[in-house]
């Protein structure tokens, strides 16, 4: 059976822009107020998606949100036309608004969590759309989440789809980029490490003090079980407190795995050494852990780089490379740790490529935040439904699509706009048709 990991990259939505949204992301808060530039964000994106693609990578594609979500603004008390409710929200609740016109949804990492064939009961791969209930921008992308989901992998004797966890604070649930999966290669039963940063229900208190702890241990526990993974299949790990408060909101900006190899910070896990004994005794092939000592890289600096929310691919030798920001090449320890400790180490990780994803980044995503990773086997791949396998043709209509449709400057001054809402449902109507999902937004419905 031919596994190959297919990295699911979110397309950047035409409404991308700097609201500064995301309590705890750094990034996100700093650049708050600032004019984005959505179709060169988008362009940035299929850029990296077809650089993966050339160089031997499954790489596919997932559609944005319809932004701004009119709808929800409805059910907040805002009425009239699409241009009243949408002056109206701008005058008497700009947050709100701002919100509504979100793109978060690119970082697809945040999509769901998933688990291969290999590793489930029923032999099926199985999704559950994170609920994202955190933050109010992203509670609204679950429902679109699901439904795109569902159409793409939509073969029921080979995809299993659960419902999102109910939407509370006790099971707030962040996806992917909590969860990382450690096998010898894709095709043999994994481990799923699932990274938490606190306990709903006991625990011992001790949690960050800056910044809130979005994912929770009941959350985690309750995505394993509906994916039929028992004890032997799993580790559950507490972030580092000091972490989150230093900025690092998902574990994916402190952690990075694949195959045997997981990269990772020494402030990433509250109990390091517990973790690494849990893995070792779990997975099959030889643990290969890639430390970087806070002396190496500091946290400030982890977050400033996004050093590890980088795409860790595994290459045919059994190498790997490294994507990376190029943030990265502007800390200078940052670089140093690459060159000197990671491709000069004693480890997979044979070459460090670097991407241009600075419209994302000051909205504070990396390369790893834009992709959801499956492990497909072959027949997995063929029964998947709509055009969303990344080739030259597609690669070259999806171009095309952002040119016509994208604005190249957006304030956050601007999502008032009615334009900007029909020029919105226009190109998604015609990307639905590109890529052949059929009818997935609230507004085809």
């Amino acid at each position: 059976m031919s596994v190959r990991e297919v990295n699911f990259d979110g397309l950047v939505g035409p409404t991308h822009n700097y609201s500064g949204l995301a309590h705890g992301n750094v990034a996100s808060m700093s650049h708050e107020g600032l004019v984005a530039n959505p179709r060169e964000a988008a362009l940035q994106g299929l850029e990296k998606m077809k650089s993966l693609m050339d160089a031997g990578y499954a790489q596919g594609v997932l559609p944005p949100q319809q932004r701004p979500d009119l709808g929800a603004l409805r059910d907040l008390g805002f009425a009239g036309s699409d241009a009243e409710v949408l002056a109206r929200a701008a005058d008497e609740a700009p947050q709100v608004l701002r919100a509504v016109c979100s793109a978060s949804s690119m970082w697809t990492a945040n999509a769901a969590t998933v688990t291969p064939s290999v590793d489930a009961p029923d032999g099926r791969v199985h999704f559950t759309p994170a609920n994202l209930q955190s933050s109010f921008h992203r509670y609204l992308e679950p429902a679109t989440t699901g439904r795109v989901l569902a159409s793409i992998f939509a073969d029921e004797a080979r995809f299993a789809h659960h419902p999102v966890l109910p939407a509370t604070p006790a099971f707030s649930d962040e996806g992917a980029a909590n969860h990382t999966r450690l096998a010898g290669d894709h095709g043999e039963p994994g481990v799923h490490l699932y990274v938490y940063g606190r306990q709903a229900f006991g625990g011992d208190g001790i949690a960050p003090r800056r910044y809130p702890a979005r994912q929770t241990l009941e959350a985690s526990q309750a995505v394993a079980r509906q994916h039929g993974l028992g004890d032997a299949q799993t580790v559950f790990a507490q972030q580092h407190p000091e972490a989150i408060d230093a900025g690092v909101f998902h574990n994916d900006v402190i952690a990075v795995g694949n195959g045997p190899v997981l990269l990772y910070h020494e402030y990433a896990f509250r109990d390091e050494q517990g973790t690494l004994d849990a893995l070792r005794e779990r997975v099959a092939s030889p643990l290969i852990p890639v430390r970087v000592p806070v002396e190496a890289v500091s946290l400030d600096d982890a977050v400033a780089s996004y050093l590890f929310n980088s795409q860790l691919l595994t290459n045919a030798d059994g190498t790997m490379t490294l994507v990376v920001p190029g943030e990265c090449q502007e800390r200078e320890a940052v670089w140093r740790c690459l060159q000197d400790h990671l491709l000069a180490g004693h480890n997979p990780i044979a070459e460090v490529v670097v991407k241009d994803v600075k419209q994302s980044m000051r909205n504070g995503g990396g390369p790893a935040c834009l992709r959801l990773r499956v492990a497909l086997s072959e027949a997995e791949r063929a029964a998947l439904s709509g055009r969303v396998l990344l080739d030259d043709a597609l690669h070259g209509e999806l171009t095309a699509w952002v040119k016509r449709h994208y604005r190249d400057r957006l304030a956050p001054a601007d999502l008032a706009d009615p334009a900007l809402a029909s020029e919105t449902l226009a190109a998604l109507d015609e990307l639905t048709g590109i890529l052949q999902l059929g009818s997935v937004y609230p507004f085809q419905r």
